[in-house]
């Protein structure tokens, strides 16, 4: 048996950059992937959505062209050219990702799937069925979520789509149905909706985007139904069933109850995008007697540690927020704590997260609905996207600036910006509250004009008369 210093189960956006930094410690590592370095992100979440979505952004340039006075002969989409730029991404991410690691001293990438077999033991068993074992008196799991099935009666009868797999399509679906109405739903609704799509997105709750402020989620579903997106709330999808329709075409039919009796819609493709869950199959965790939480997440410490002293976990897998930059932050976390002597900890780190629809939705920290049920003293300012000049100028009117003040200390606790680049104009008020910035300071900053950042001088002038 081989011993290290670390074992890195999955190389996703904690995994990769803990086990280069561990072993430019000196510390002798492991890293293990079963499948594609670069994990999620990389292989099937931020980088292959993202360049698909620009191919939606593009086609919907051309669509709308005339309204600037530019007129086009009309278009086609070409799936097969959308997915070849997709997977060129992809792959000249995650060879750039393994080249590094190859090339990183005093560290091992072994190809496999990972189990406990002990308490700090861990068997990799390969791609060829030979196994290998390995011991470390630190291990570190990184393996992330995987889409998660409903269960509605039928469903793995039909040739469903998951977020992975309706990325590999090579042609556009006629009737994309896309059961649950989460981040990833709306921005796959938007994206083939643009390339040529009937879309019908199906939520069971009173209210897409459960997670925002209502304004907010109202706001972005009166997009969505502009671009010609139907919407269903309240709705929940009974049964899935395959049926032919001329040329031997197959057809889904779905059975849905609005609270009005069943109803019956059909369509082309369905997409499954009702949430994720714990990818801790085969792990064998309670070998080690690692803590799962009821929903199979790792529990885990505000230091990262799960139950078991010397085991973390990073990322998706511990639960909470479930995006890459919060993985990349944890491995940051436990780096410097296990290294440098720090003391870093979970508590009280700013949530930042961006929907990637058009337009984008920037969120940091507390919401409306949040701060109001905390029982904080709060001031709330809103600004439509059609009272910014530099919305005005370039077509994108669409959308709505919103933050919320502690009234007392003047400070920025949180804001909801759903407008043209607004993962960006999030990032400008995330800095402020890093810095203590209070609001009226933004507010009679210098921005340069016109740009969509001095929007903000507006957005927080709307606390004056309050």
């Amino acid at each position: 048996m081989i011993k290290y210093d670390a074992i890195i189960i999955g190389s996703g956006q904690a995994g990769v950059p803990l086990a280069k930094k561990l072993a430019k410690a000196n510390w002798k590592v492991a890293l293990i992937e079963r499948k594609w370095v670069g994990g999620t992100c990389i292989n099937v979440g931020c980088t292959p959505t993202k360049t698909m979505i620009s191919s939606g952004h593009m086609a919907h340039l051309v669509q709308s062209s005339a309204d600037f006075g530019i007129h086009t002969n009309g278009f086609s989409v070409n799936m097969e050219e959308v997915v070849k730029r997709k997977n060129g991404v992809v792959l000249s991410f995650r060879e750039g990702s393994t080249k590094g690691l190859l090339q990183t001293d005093n560290l091992d990438l072994l190809l496999g799937n990972a189990a406990f077999s002990g308490p700090k033991e861990i068997t990799v068993v390969k791609e060829d069925g030979s196994r290998e074992k390995i011991t470390a008196e630190k291990i570190f799991i990184n393996t992330g979520l995987r889409p998660l099935l409903p269960p509605v009666q039928g469903l793995d009868e039909i040739n469903y789509l998951t977020s992975t797999s309706i990325m590999d399509l090579v042609e556009v679906p006629p009737h994309l149905v896309i059961i649950g109405g989460s981040y990833i739903a709306l921005e796959f609704g938007q994206l083939y909706r643009r390339l040529g799509s009937e879309v019908t997105i199906i939520e069971r709750g009173a209210q897409f985007l459960s997670g925002e402020d209502a304004d907010i989620a109202a706001e972005l579903k009166k997009i969505l139904e502009e671009d010609g997106i139907n919407m269903l709330v309240n709705t929940k999808v009974m049964e899935a069933a395959r049926t032919e329709k001329g040329a031997g075409k197959e057809v889904v039919r779905l059975k849905i109850d609005s609270g009005e009796g069943p109803l019956f819609i059909t369509g082309s493709h369905v997409l499954v995008a009702a949430g994720r869950e714990p990818d801790t199959t085969g792990l064998n965790t309670a070998v080690a007697g690692i803590g799962l939480d009821k929903k199979g997440y790792i529990q885990v410490n505000d230091k990262l540690e799960t139950t078991v002293p010397g085991i973390y976990a990073l990322g998706d897998i511990k639960g909470g927020p479930a995006f890459t930059h919060i993985s990349y932050n944890d491995h940051l976390i436990v780096y410097k704590n296990l290294v440098e002597n720090g003391n870093e900890s979970i508590t009280n780190r700013l949530l930042i997260y961006c929907l990637f629809t058009d337009p984008e939705l920037g969120r940091v920290g507390l919401s409306e609905k949040q701060a109001r049920e905390k029982g904080l003293n709060i001031k709330v300012a809103k600004l439509p996207m059609s009272s910014v000049a530099r919305g005005i100028e370039t077509g994108q009117t669409r959308g709505l600036l919103k933050a919320v003040v502690d009234a007392d200390t003047r400070k920025i606790i949180g804001a909801s910006i759903l407008a043209p680049e607004g993962g960006e104009l999030m990032s400008i008020l995330q800095m402020a509250m890093l810095g203590g910035i209070t609001y009226d300071v933004i507010r009679d900053t210098v921005f340069a004009h016109p740009t969509f950042a001095e929007s903000l001088n507006n957005l927080f002038m709307k606390l004056d008369n309050e």
